[in-house]
Formats: C-alpha cells, sequence, structure tokens
C-alpha cells in the first residue's frame, strides 16, 4: 500500500513540473551546454560593439570585423546590423538574440548577412539559437499573436536569378516587385534604399553604383542555419514590400539551412527571391501571410517542411501554403522558379476571404509563370488546394485558358498536348515544368481551382481533363478525413494556450504506391510515406525543441516527461527541479 502511494505521489509530482517543464526549455536555453539561465545574462548592445560603422540611409551599420555571439550574454538588435563581404559572425549554441522595436518599417531592426558575408548559427537540438522581440521573456507567455515587432533575418548571395533591369526595375522602395537595380541584381523586397550592402544577386550588365559585371555563383555560401528560431518578426514597408521572418536573396547551395523555424510573423514566414539553396526540417508557424513563397527563380530543394497557420482571430491576413511565383512582372524571363519538394504537411486556417495582397488563400498558390515540383505531401484545411493561375478574363469556360505566351501556371502543369512553341487558347504549352504529384489534400473545398484571386473566386474544377490529370493521372488524393489526422485546434492565441490540439501524423502513414521515389542524390533522405512525419514516433523530428513543444501545440511533439528542463537529457537537473516537489499535494 505504502509503496502505491509512493508511485501516486511520484506521478502527481511530474504531471505537475511537465506543465512547467517548457518554461525551462526556454528560461534556462542552453544549459545542457553550460550556459548561464537567460535571466541572468547581460545585455550587449550589438551596435556598441567593436566594428561598428553606421551605414549613411540603411538605420543601421557593419561590424565590420565580423562577431562572436555567446550564451553568456542576449545580445541586442537595436538597428538593423549587417556583417559585410569577408565577415563571419559565429552564434553560440543556446544564444538569445532579441530585437528592439520601432514604430516606423523603414528603421525596422534586422541582422542582414551581405553578399559574401557569414553566419554560422550552429545549434542543435538541446541547445537551440533563438531570436525573438526585445519584449519576449523567454517563458512561453509571450502571445503567439504578438507578430512583427522587428525585422527579421536576411541572407543574401551570389547565386541565380532571372532579375532584368528592363523587366524589374528600377528599383523602387514598396514597388510591388520592381526590385532590379541591374540585370542579375536586385535589392531586397521591404527595404527603403538600394544601397549596395542590401542587394543580391551580381550585376551581369550594365552600370549599378558600387557594383563591377560579374556571373552567378550557385555554389555561394552564405554560412548555416542549424536549429534556429525565429519569432515575432515580419516588418512591413508597404503592402506587398515587407521584410519576413527569414528571407533569401540569391543565397547558393552551399549554404546549410536545417531544423529551423519562424514563429509569429507579421509577413511570409520565409522567403525566397532566386538563389539554388535546399532547405529540410522546416517549421512555419502563426504567420499572417503565406508560409512559404518563392520567385525570381530558385531552383532549390526542400524535404521535411511543416506548416500550421494561426487562427483567424489573431491572423486575419493569413494567405497560402506555398506562394510560388516565378516573375513579379510576368515577364517570362528566364530561369523560371524550379524548385523540388518532397513530405511537406501544411495545415491551413479554412479563411475563405481575401484580404490585403491575400489573394488565392490556397495550399499552393502557383502564380506568374511558375514551375516547381510537389511531392507526396499533405495539405489541410484551406480554402483552395492547388490554383492554377491563368491570364484575365476568366469565365470558366474552356477556351478562356489563355495567354499571350503560353507560360502562365496552368500552361505549364496542364498535360494536354500541343506544340511546345505554339500554345492555343485550349492547350498549354507542353512543358510541364509544373508538377503537383501523390499529395493527400485532406478537408479542403475547392481541392482544385484555376484562376483564383482577390476579386475572383475562380473556376472550381470537379471534372473534366483537368480534374483526371489532377485526381488520377498525378495520384493525388482529395478526402475530407485521413485515420490517425486532425487538423483542428482551438488555441488561446493571448495566454497560448491549446485546449484542442491537432494531430499531424496520419496512422497508419499514407502510402506511396505508384509514386516517384524520392531522388537518391545526397541532399533528400528516402521517405516512403506522404507528409512531414513518420507514423513511428521516435522519428519526429519536431520533438524537444520547437516552439511547438514549447507551448504544447501539437500532439506528439512535445518533448519526454522526465526531461523537465527541457535540455534534451533526464539527468541531475531534473533531479534538483523535482526533489523540492518531492511529496507536493497536486489536487
Amino acid at each position: 500500500m505504502k509503496t502505491k502511494n509512493l508511485f501516486k505521489i511520484i506521478a502527481s509530482a511530474t504531471l505537475s513540473l511537465v506543465a512547467v517543464g517548457p518554461v525551462f526549455s526556454q528560461a534556462n536555453l542552453g544549459a545542457s551546454c553550460g550556459c548561464p539561465a537567460v535571466s541572468a545574462r547581460p545585455d550587449v548592445i550589438v551596435s556598441s560593439m567593436a566594428g561598428y560603422v553606421a551605414i549613411s540611409g540603411t538605420y543601421g551599420g557593419e561590424l565590420t570585423t565580423g562577431a562572436a555571439f555567446t550564451c553568456a550574454n542576449n545580445y541586442i538588435l537595436d538597428k538593423k546590423i549587417y556583417i559585410p563581404e569577408g565577415q563571419i559572425l559565429t552564434i553560440e549554441p543556446g544564444t538569445v538574440i532579441k530585437a528592439s522595436a520601432n514604430t516606423v518599417a523603414a528603421e525596422a531592426t534586422a541582422l542582414v548577412i551581405e553578399r559574401g558575408g557569414k553566419i554560422i548559427a550552429n545549434g542543435t537540438e538541446s541547445c537551440p539559437i533563438v531570436f525573438t522581440a526585445q519584449a519576449d521573456p523567454m517563458n512561453g507567455t509571450y502571445a503567439i499573436s504578438n507578430t512583427g515587432k522587428w525585422g527579421g533575418l536576411v541572407l543574401l548571395g551570389k547565386a541565380t536569378n532571372n532579375l532584368t533591369l528592363a523587366n524589374n526595375g528600377p528599383y523602387v522602395a514598396g514597388g510591388a516587385g520592381k526590385l532590379a537595380v541591374g540585370d542579375g541584381l536586385g535589392t531586397i523586397e521591404g527595404f527603403a534604399t538600394s544601397n549596395k550592402q542590401d542587394r543580391y544577386g551580381v550585376l551581369l550588365a550594365g552600370t549599378a553604383a558600387g557594383e563591377t559585371i560579374g556571373t552567378f555563383n550557385d555554389d555561394d555560401n552564405s554560412g548555416i542555419l542549424r536549429y534556429v528560431s525565429v519569432r515575432h518578426a515580419g516588418a512591413i514597408l508597404a503592402v506587398g514590400a515587407e521584410i519576413n521572418g527569414i528571407t533569401l536573396g540569391s543565397v547558393g547551395r552551399g549554404t546549410t539551412i536545417e531544423h529551423i523555424e519562424v514563429v509569429s510573423c507579421a509577413d511570409d514566414n520565409i522567403e525566397l527571391f532566386g538563389g539554388t539553396v535546399n532547405m529540410k526540417y522546416v517549421t512555419t508557424l502563426f504567420g499572417n501571410d503565406d508560409m512559404y513563397d518563392f520567385d525570381c527563380g530558385w531552383s532549390g530543394k526542400a524535404q521535411f517542411l511543416f506548416g500550421m497557420k494561426s487562427d483567424l482571430t489573431s491572423s486575419p491576413d493569413s494567405d497560402n501554403g506555398f506562394e510560388a511565383d516565378s516573375d513579379d512582372q510576368k515577364s517570362a524571363v528566364a530561369p523560371q522558379s524550379k524548385p523540388k519538394f518532397y513530405n511537406v504537411t501544411l495545415v491551413g486556417n479554412a479563411k475563405a476571404a481575401g484580404t490585403s495582397d491575400n489573394a488565392g488563400l490556397a495550399a499552393i498558390n502557383a502564380k506568374e509563370f511558375t514551375g516547381g515540383e510537389f511531392y507526396n505531401s499533405i495539405f489541410a484545411n484551406f480554402r483552395n488546394g492547388l490554383n492554377l493561375v491563368i491570364s484575365v478574363p476568366n469565365t470558366g469556360a474552356a477556351g478562356t485558358r489563355t495567354y499571350a505566351l503560353g507560360g502562365e501556371s496552368w500552361h505549364n502543369w496542364t498535360n494536354n498536348p500541343s506544340a511546345p512553341a505554339t500554345p492555343t487558347a485550349t492547350t498549354g504549352n507542353g512543358t510541364q515544368i509544373l508538377k503537383v504529384k501523390c499529395n493527400t489534400f485532406v478537408g479542403i473545398t475547392n481541392p482544385l481551382t484555376i484562376g483564383a484571386s482577390l476579386s475572383s473566386a475562380g473556376t472550381l474544377v470537379t471534372s473534366g481533363p483537368d480534374f483526371t490529370q489532377f485526381t488520377t493521372t498525378d495520384n493525388n488524393q482529395v478526402v475530407s478525413t485521413l485515420p490517425g489526422f486532425d487538423f483542428n485546434f482551438t488555441a488561446n492565441t493571448t495566454t497560448n494556450a491549446f485546449t484542442v490540439k491537432n494531430d499531424v501524423v496520419p496512422n497508419p502513414a499514407v502510402a506511396t504506391t505508384g509514386c516517384p521515389s524520392v531522388p537518391v542524390d545526397g541532399f533528400f533522405t528516402p521517405a516512403n510515406y506522404r507528409g512531414a512525419f513518420s507514423s513511428v514516433a521516435s522519428e519526429n523530428w519536431l520533438s524537444n525543441w520547437s516552439y511547438t513543444a514549447l507551448i504544447d501545440a501539437t500532439k506528439g511533439v512535445k518533448a519526454c516527461p522526465t526531461d523537465l528542463d527541457g535540455d534534451g537529457d533526464t539527468d541531475v537537473d531534473d533531479f534538483t527541479i523535482f526533489a523540492p516537489k518531492f511529496a507536493t499535494n497536486c489536487n
């Protein structure tokens, strides 16, 4: 009888501590790496560090000798901080970087890695690196509805893009996609000047201040982002011109990006402007706009992506899962965007009415001449599944699927036969550079639409050759539910309490029979299931370190209950937390 009571006491105490365990995982971030408690770390104002030199017009300056951030301090981004060509910013595992808020969007704080500069932010599962708002107390109580509290993280490189001055310029701050300052050279969206430090790509022809003619380097290396969390970012300079949570401009495939997350961003969580960079194990949570946005000829690879929208009350401007663009000016310049995705799970919030620049409200909003390949993925609870852009006007009749150049996304997707150089009013261009195959669309009212936009619901396709291609030829599934999978959740986005949690892991796994095999190319990992997560619990790559575990938002991703300080290990430190609570009455 005594033994039974003892086990009851231990169990009760443990359950009580589990409720606060994620708090310790942030307040004691990096404990397993020897880092002090976050609250005990002194603040270092980054613009006061050695080597800082202000840059006129940027609302910030360069760390001209690079820098090393350690977990002994908290670092305060008080301005736009630039790491220039030839310099490296090294960030130690367990480090916290906080960004001060600015009321003027153009002056928003940000960390910018210039072309030729590098960031080595090589965190670990037990000691991640966190970028967040200065007001975040790092205890799990800072509301997920807090978006746009600073700018974001920006990496700029020298890999291929499709910018031309004639079609995409000259650069105008907030100028609706007018980003080019020369052929191959652009200024990152959301910045207010065309200073050299804000540019990405390479000047291929013409002239631009401070630039010489060069060539793209698709193996360009901007450094490492590994186990990095970016929270509460996204500064909006103008509608359509924003700093995203993470912005990648012409970043090359020599850069390592894996195990990263973006939380509560006011704009796109991650946006890519050209480049060849690859990404793996990526999470986006509770953002206002697109989860993943690509443009300007991005041709990288991505696998194991997860995204989860916030509810409509806290995030009225939430938009697409993927916004897929090739060229904002519809000029059909080469190279077109052609990224390749495997094993994605994106959960929307069923938003039905477009607002601001939110146009498609789709799991995949395929726009503006884009190509790309989407395989073995799960998309749930969006208004539209795959939306294919065509020209205006669109009355829904077969003969209106027209475009003078025959290259809009519908033309790039359809398998209707035609000569590649001579598209007609009712057939595509024969390229099929846009492939959407072997995906599962769950609880989506309109799984296939053509021409949906801010002003039009487009055409819902439920029969005919397009629907046959989508469901039969391309082996996409349209279902209302999946066993073990539940996209519903209920959250208080002020307190971060989730009273109903979703479950993003189908059980049993959704088979990939008849689907393309995952390429064996040194990047992709074999995975014989649809979606981002295996049904084998031990293989869940979100566990322990992620923000979803911190606030216990999603079933199956919370850290081990005995790891009370959240450092990834059950050890003496966990016992010292438990011991004072031993025999506590938990009723």
